[in-house]
């Protein structure tokens, strides 16, 4: 950035500056993050005040501190430091509004203070949303830098997850039995998706214990079915696979238990959810900055994949991405961007990448080997010389193993700030899987994209 300015010897009255900014969301909150302004007039879409209108506003100060930004970089510039500020609001201003903010310089003394009329407008109507005059010292000396460097910020927000979140609720709620929520979290998890209307759980375990569950979190659970297997967490599972199989529920929902003891009866070849494909798992990652959802897939099920596995792998996430209105672009990951002998992953890559180009693989683009930096960043992917639709924009990230892809999902999370969502596929019915670390957006994200598989794919079953 290359910063100058007018000193006090070069301003005149009349001369005038202005900046145009379009106001955003993220700018709220990040406003909120550093002044301590936690309105929620500023940080929700929802009518707080009953005025038949969403809120999103933005705070007096946050418009006003756009004038600041006219004056240190712009007229006078560099170098310029406040004397006084007067403020007057006429209108609010909100979140994906384009506001102009001027500066005129009315008049300057010996002392080198200069006095300036400053007005904040909207653009779309030229509404006048703030006035006063400012009283600056100017700069005496001239200032001309061209290595201004500001670090740049991410908001720790999950767009992503909250838009999944819009589109689930107006659906009809998914019959979803929930296998041992007899802990906090995982309870607490599908009443909270109860509430939003995602899902309508169905509780089987040890009732006694779920009751006593609830009670300590002091929810309330009638209307809820509750069904009582006093037995094995297995029993429990067992139970949930014949409530699929008898339509009385469309999806499930891990509780307390372990995930093998989840998964073991639905594998069960007479009894179980299987529909020919392998089970696989999909972190479906809200990862802030990042312009859509990326999906990390297997972190939780197949340890050592070979290549008919993997074919499942990429073709469930491709089903998945489809169901949530995405355009399926499959990076398969090695530790190299080319075919290695040596490195199994990369023959992995190379074949999986053809048997696409051949239809044995449907509804996306795949390409592999692609190495990480490659995969997700276009610079990189020109570096190498990488072209196609998927170098540089991968959004399902096809992992060569178990442990890279727990790795992955974990440096996602508590590295760069995402959420994830887990669900089982290949079943009969969407697998929701989460694990007790999970936070409430995590497990809310996580049944909003079982319901959005469920209704895209309610009839093809």
């Amino acid at each position: 950035m290359r910063l100058t300015n007018r000193t006090l010897a070069e301003l005149a009255p009349g001369d005038r500056a202005e900046l145009r900014r379009l106001i955003t969301a993220d700018d709220l909150y990040m406003f909120a993050a550093i002044s301590g302004n936690c309105n929620p007039m500023h940080l929700t879409d929802r009518d707080l005040d009953g005025d038949g209108t969403t809120e999103r506003v933005a705070p007096g100060m946050f418009v006003a501190s756009l004038i600041s930004a006219v004056l240190g970089t712009q007229l006078p510039g560099a170098g310029t430091l406040y004397r006084r500020q007067s403020l007057d609001f006429h209108e609010r201003a909100h979140a994906g509004e384009e506001l102009i903010c001027s500066v005129t310089v009315r008049e300057k003394s010996a002392d080198g203070v200069v006095r300036l009329e400053t007005r904040v407008q909207r653009k779309s109507d030229d509404a006048l949303i703030l006035s006063g005059e400012a009283d600056v010292l100017a700069p005496q000396q001239k200032i001309d830098q061209t290595d201004v460097e500001v670090p740049g910020l991410i908001v720790q927000r999950h767009r992503h997850f909250e838009a999944l979140l819009e589109r689930a609720r107006p659906l009809p709620a998914v019959p979803t039995a929930v296998v041992c929520p007899d802990d906090a979290n995982s309870l607490g998890g599908a009443l909270l998706a109860a509430r939003e209307s995602i899902i309508a759980p169905v509780l089987i375990g040890h009732a006694d214990r779920i009751r006593q569950t609830a009670a300590e979190l002091g929810e309330d659970l009638a209307g809820i079915e509750i069904i009582d297997v006093p037995g094995s967490e297995e029993a429990a599972s067992a139970k949930a696979c014949a409530l699929v199989r008898e339509g009385k529920a469309q999806a499930v929902m891990k509780g307390h238990l372990h995930t093998d003891d989840l998964l073991r009866p639905m594998l069960d070849k007479a009894t179980g959810l299987r529909v020919g494909r392998r089970f696989t798992h999909v972190f479906v990652m809200d990862i802030p900055g990042q312009p859509e959802p990326v999906m990390v897939t297997d972190a939780a099920i197949n340890i050592a994949p070979d290549l008919a596995t993997k074919l499942d792998i990429c073709q469930n996430a491709i089903d998945l991405a489809l169901a949530l209105d995405m355009e399926p672009r499959v990076g398969v990951l090695s530790a190299v961007e080319t075919v290695n002998p040596a490195i199994q992953s990369s023959i992995d890559a190379a074949l999986l990448s053809k048997m696409a180009d051949r239809g044995q693989i449907k509804g996306g683009q795949v390409e592999g080997p692609l190495a990480m930096d490659n995969a997700v960043d276009m610079g990189a992917a020109r570096t190498k010389g990488l072209r196609g639709g998927v170098a540089g924009r991968a959004n399902i990230l096809v992992v060569p193993n178990l442990d890279a892809g727990n790795m992955l999902a974990k440096q996602l999370a508590f590295m760069s700030h995402a959420e994830g969502a887990g669900l089982v596929l290949g079943a009969r019915v969407p697998v929701i899987l989460n694990s007790r670390s999970d936070s409430p957006m995590s497990r809310l994200a996580s049944c909003a994209v079982a319901a959005l598989h469920h209704e895209k794919t309610k009839g093809k079953k």
